[in-house]
């Protein structure tokens, strides 16, 4: 039985997915790597400093560290969330049924911790959640498991008990290797990819969360 979510942030609860290109393909044209939208997408999920590191790795650069190119691209995310951010389309009403639930719920997140809190206040949900955990703080990003598996110790309960809600393939993954259920929600131009298939359910937008309607893996 389900006695707790875990929402992934970035493209799940906020439409951030956007500033992430937007903030990558500008920090690394100032070291000349183009970034095409495509190239964004092959990393959604990853946490910032794995993704300089690949990068790096294919075109190595001069003149900035692979860390002053990390704090480049976390201050223009930061700008324009601040900025622009708002809410997903749906999770408001999720956010509320697991509250009238009494469902434990959590953020699980590839982002920084200080980006973590910062969207929570943009988005009016200080004390909404039970749990914030950063893949920062663990040895391997997504699509390894470790942030999930950390999360249920904070929420204190056992993996099988969460349920995940994921945007990016490589979050599906690791949920799935924590033995969680996970619903993915990908964007608009992802839905098409068949590697979500993996997921326990795949669904167009939280809007569409039926809660009548689950797979039998999903019982609350």
């Amino acid at each position: 039985m389900i006695k707790a979510v875990i929402f992934d942030m970035d493209g799940l609860l906020i439409d951030s997915e956007p500033f992430w290109r937007k903030a990558e393909q500008e920090a690394f044209s100032e070291v000349d790597i183009m970034l095409t939208d495509a190239d964004c997408r092959e990393t959604m999920g990853y946490r910032l400093n794995e993704v300089v590191e690949l990068w790096y790795a294919r075109h190595p650069w001069k003149g900035k560290t692979m860390e002053e190119v990390e704090e480049r691209i976390l201050s223009l995310v930061s700008k324009y969330i601040l900025a622009e951010g708002k809410p997903m389309p749906g999770v408001t009403e999720v956010l509320a049924e697991c509250q009238r639930r009494k469902l434990k719920i959590a953020i699980a997140s590839s982002s920084p911790m200080s980006l973590i809190i910062s969207v929570v206040k943009v988005l009016q949900m200080e004390g909404a959640f039970h749990a914030l955990h950063s893949a920062q703080y663990e040895a391997f990003g997504k699509p390894h498991p470790a942030v999930f598996i950390a999360t249920t110790k904070q929420l204190d309960v056992l993996p099988h008990q969460c349920l995940v809600l994921e945007d990016s393939f490589h979050g599906v993954v690791a949920a799935l290797a924590a033995k969680m259920p996970v619903i993915a929600v990908p964007d608009s131009e992802m839905i098409s990819d068949k590697r979500f298939n993996a997921a326990t359910l795949t669904i167009k937008s939280l809007i569409d969360f039926d809660w009548n309607r689950l797979p039998k893996e999903i019982t609350f």
